[in-house]
């Protein structure tokens, strides 16, 4: 009886039993420069952004970046920490779903939370080349009359790996009306 209940638990759990792709790591922690530019103006500072595997199919991911506008000179803070799902489609391929809980922080002005969810696919072309490609959707709440639109957007990046740790990072973030946020950075990988 007990063989068969645990064969049974592991016929059902197949599905969710595949890990990480081959040449994947959601194990990482990289920081750099971060740009944004928008119709209202531009920004740049520091990013720093960060992932962990909790489980062979689940990570926890978090990012944090400060800028300073081009406007006035005001500091905006943006974080989000979230859950990702990953599932091996290929060798080297996983399909990537996450939710984040977000916040948009203008030092001088209105705070704004929110949240974002992403799907798309994440490669390893070669040993040292992975790619990924995203599309997401993100709202933030309305507060004291003000309610920002929820927009979609789409993220691209890249990694060249120098090694089997480091690593030079790049993303790309592009919305709705020609907004854009790039970022570079090292990352370093276990």
């Amino acid at each position: 009886m007990k063989t068969s209940l645990l064969a049974l638990g592991l016929i059902v759990a197949l599905p969710f039993a595949a890990s990480a792709a081959d040449g994947l790591s959601y194990n990482y922690v990289e920081g750099g420069y971060v740009n944004t530019d928008t119709k209202g103006g531009s920004a740049d500072g520091w990013a720093v952004k960060g992932s962990a595997a909790i489980a062979p199919n689940f990570h926890v991911f978090g990012d944090y970046n400060s800028q300073e506008t081009d406007r006035g000179n005001v500091d905006v803070d943006q974080w989000r920490v979230g859950l990702g799902y990953n599932y091996g489609i290929a060798p080297t391929t996983d399909l990537v779903a996450r939710v984040a809980y977000q916040k948009f922080d203008p030092k001088e002005g209105l705070d704004f939370n929110g949240y974002a969810t992403e799907v798309g696919v994440r490669t390893a072309f070669t040993p040292m080349i992975e790619g990924y490609a995203m599309a997401g959707y993100e709202d933030f709440s309305k507060k004291h009359g003000i309610n920002p639109d929820g927009e979609f957007y789409g993220l691209v990046g890249a990694q060249a790996k120098f090694n089997q740790n480091w690593g030079l990072s790049g993303q790309v973030k592009l919305a709705k009306g020609g907004d854009k946020e790039w970022f570079v950075g090292p990352r370093f990988t276990w």
